[in-house]
């Protein structure tokens, strides 16, 4: 059982690792981008902490297969508990509202046979080559060679002065690229436009061109910009304008003739051929008559009005027209792929290669690569946008892409993906020296080697509403799943991006495109825009895991990740688990984001989740049966030792969090005799908050773990943390429930 056997040490180690390169550990997630992924490696330890009978850290680098038990996740987003639960052979069975999530899971759970993908994609690269190739070539400025492949096209928001008509580039910053990644700086200057490399990023100099200064700050700061002929100040964004026009100012390339004898990167002004280029992809769009390039309006959102703050209004205006011809000649060719599976591969191709080509992409001037749209969770808009080659660029006789964005990235990261699902493996770690371990006879699928193969498992996903689900009661075996987080990021107002694309090209294939978008009523998530609070959010918790529950064989779990900055948004969890009957018999913390993750570096946010195991009826540790502030103190110094001895240093959020999760755990516990699910969702909530408001919350176990803290393990000598660790998992006095 988890509760005896999960180890926090050992999967809180591989957890913080994955989660630095997630695509490394877990190939299948390249199918198709999706938000706030788990770790694979947690779900797979909690698997085999319930369904295996030997230690975890030998079952985990070891094949297992338990077939027969049937698992469920009725929040299946990126997928991730699915994957792990039939990877091991377990019968498997996912909800989601959200379409793209639905679709996103079928695609990485469904098999492909791997040849007949190539063989697509080296016929849809070779057409595009033919019809768009050349609108992706350049003049190299060193060998004058004229099929130099252009990485990435730069270019600058512009508007016109509002007192003398004269054009403004609105330049945040005169820095191209910083020599982290390049010999020198690049600076773009401020009166000539041309490039200038340059030692000093603080004191550039003066342009080798025309001995204008270079500065490194623009122009166009915090909504305002000067006008550099009549001084006049200007105020951006203005949506009355409608979309924001672009120039393009800057290309950096790849020679491949050069290459071998040039070091750093290769960048320059764009020439007359290159303003030329974009002018046929302009006039080529305007005589197309496009067929999946969709027209929807974008709604009002929470996120989506910052777009229209911009004067974005229609989704096809946050790209621009090379970007539509290239986009619109891809759907045609892959709505023309006869083998369906193939068909829906390219397509989910296509709806992720949207990432990179459009106008919101930015372009980091430290890794010198295309920043995608989807790099933090919202829509930023700036000032500098980043066109990546359309068909991605790979280096003759090699699998490695140069650049990112494009095709070839996409088609790479797929096949990746695919063939990990065929031949899964873990990492393991000695010291700095990691190693590939495969783990044979374990697979990701419906079924393995091609459809005439015996080995057949039960996938069943629905897009639905898990709450109203038909599943036999007492049918199964175990929940796993990563439920929303109250007030979190507006996936389907971000995700709308990519579906009324793919709704155009494979909608009718399925009634769950039949929405204009992915947005529901129902979502659990806190939403302004669409009036979803705490109560919205209790409410839906709590009918989906009533419904889950019912669903349970008796005392199997019902086990969940969770984490977030306040502790009213633990109340709704508490909730739903009184009220779906059950009681929480562990509560354990694991990492499960990148603390380095843009979206949320230097935010104080955790990146520490709180798993809950939840059952009907079993046993909880007494020694977790704290009765005041100061022994929930030891609970949690207890976790920081083991999650140190797994090389995470937890910080004062990660220490906040999980006292939340401990002290949610002990309220279920103490109000689950007399339980009332039928009072008013306020009320709950209410007898959720008083009962904490007794006992003591954060700030007062805080309180005793500051006066204990020379006892904490991170004072401790090595041999003493690794004693501690060694006794976890070990037979205690248990309380029945």
């Amino acid at each position: 059982m988890i509760e005896q056997n999960f180890d926090i040490p050992f999967i809180s180690d591989l957890a913080l690792r994955e989660k630095q390169i997630q695509q490394n550990y877990r190939p299948v997630i390249a199918v198709h981008k999706w938000f706030a992924r788990r770790p694979g490696t947690l779900f797979r330890g909690l698997l085999l902490s319930e369904f295996s009978d030997k230690p975890l850290r030998e079952a985990f680098y070891r094949s297992n297969n338990f077939p027969g038990l049937h698992v469920a996740d009725p929040f299946m987003g990126g997928g991730t508990p699915i994957l792990e639960a039939n990877r091991v052979g377990c019968d498997v069975t996912g909800f989601d509202i959200n379409p793209m999530a639905w679709w996103i899971v079928k695609q990485e759970i469904e098999h492909i046979n791997l040849r007949d993908y190539e063989k697509a994609t080296v016929f849809l690269r070779t057409a595009l080559e033919k019809e768009v190739g050349h609108l992706y070539r350049t003049r190299c400025v060193f060998c004058g060679s004229d099929d130099a492949h252009v990485k990435y096209f730069l270019w600058v928001k512009v508007k016109k002065c509002r007192e003398c008509g004269e054009e403004i580039n609105l330049f945040p910053g005169y820095l191209l690229a910083a020599d982290s990644r390049h010999p020198k700086n690049v600076f773009v200057c401020p009166a000539c436009g041309e490039l200038t490399e340059t030692d000093d990023r603080k004191n550039p100099g003066r342009c080798s061109h025309c001995s204008a200064d270079l500065v490194l700050d623009g122009p166009a700061k915090r909504g305002r910009c000067r006008c550099p002929a009549c001084r006049s100040d200007n105020l951006f964004p203005d949506a009355e304008l409608g979309p924001p026009r672009h120039r393009l100012f800057a290309i950096e390339y790849h020679c491949q003739v050069c290459k071998p004898t040039h070091k750093g990167r290769f960048f320059k002004r764009p020439d007359s051929q290159d303003i030329k280029r974009a002018g046929e992809a302009e006039e080529r769009w305007r005589k197309m008559r496009p067929k999946y390039v969709p027209d929807d309006e974008i709604p009002s959102g929470d996120e989506t009005n910052r777009l229209h703050r911009w004067g974005y209004r229609h989704y096809r205006e946050m790209f621009n027209p090379r970007q539509l011809v290239g986009l619109e000649l891809s759907a045609r060719i892959i709505a023309e792929t006869p083998d369906e599976r193939v068909r829906n591969a390219l397509a989910t191709n296509l709806s992720d290669l949207l990432r990179y080509q459009n106008m919101l992409c930015r372009y980091d001037t430290r890794a010198l690569k295309s920043l995608d749209i989807f790099s933090v969770h919202g829509f930023p808009v700036g000032l500098i946008q980043c066109e990546s080659n359309f068909l991605g660029i790979t280096e003759p006789g090699r699998y490695m892409c140069v650049g990112s964005g494009g095709w070839a990235n996409i088609i790479e990261k797929f096949k990746k993906a695919k063939a990990y699902c065929d031949n899964p493996f873990e990492v393991r770690h000695h010291g700095r020296r990691k190693k590939v371990i495969p783990i044979d006879k374990e697979w990701i699928g419906d079924h393995i080697n091609g459809s005439g193969s015996a080995h057949i498992r039960t996938v069943n996903i629905s897009c639905q509403d898990a709450a109203i689900c038909d599943l036999p009661d007492n049918s199964l075996d175990a929940v796993f799943t990563d439920p929303p987080y109250f007030g979190n990021v507006q996936y389907a107002e971000l995700i709308d991006f990519c579906y009324v694309w793919l709704k155009r090209l494979v909608g009718q294939t399925s009634h769950a495109f039949n929405a204009v978008s992915t947005r529901n009523a129902d979502e659990l998530t806190g939403n302004v825009d669409m009036g979803r609070n705490l109560g919205h959010f209790t409410e839906g918790l709590s009918a989906v895991f009533q419904r889950m529950s019912k669903a349970l064989k008796p005392g199997a779990p019902l086990t969940f990740t969770y984490h977030h900055n306040k502790i009213e948004a633990y109340y709704p969890v508490a909730v739903a688990i009184l009220d779906a009957g059950l009681t929480c018999s562990a509560s354990f913390p694991c990492p499960a984001e990148m603390g380095a993750s843009i979206h949320i570096n230097g935010t104080g946010s955790s990146i520490i989740d709180t798993v809950f195991v939840c059952r009907s009826t079993g046993t909880m540790r007494r020694k977790w049966l704290a009765d005041s502030p100061k022994e929930i103190a030891k609970i949690v110094e207890e976790d920081l030792a083991h999650l140190r001895a797994g090389n995470v240093n937890p910080t004062p959020g990660d220490i906040r969090c999980i006292t939340y999760g401990h002290l949610i755990r002990l309220a279920i516990w103490s109000l689950r005799c007399g339980w009332d699910k039928n009072k008013p969702t306020a009320s709950r909530l209410g007898v959720v908050a008083n009962w904490l408001l007794r006992f003591g919350g954060q700030g007062e176990v805080e309180k005793f773990m500051e006066t204990n803290r020379t006892a904490t393990t991170k004072d401790m000598p090595l041999f003493a943390v690794h004693e501690g660790v060694a006794e976890y998992g070990a037979e205690c006095d248990n309380v029945s429930f």
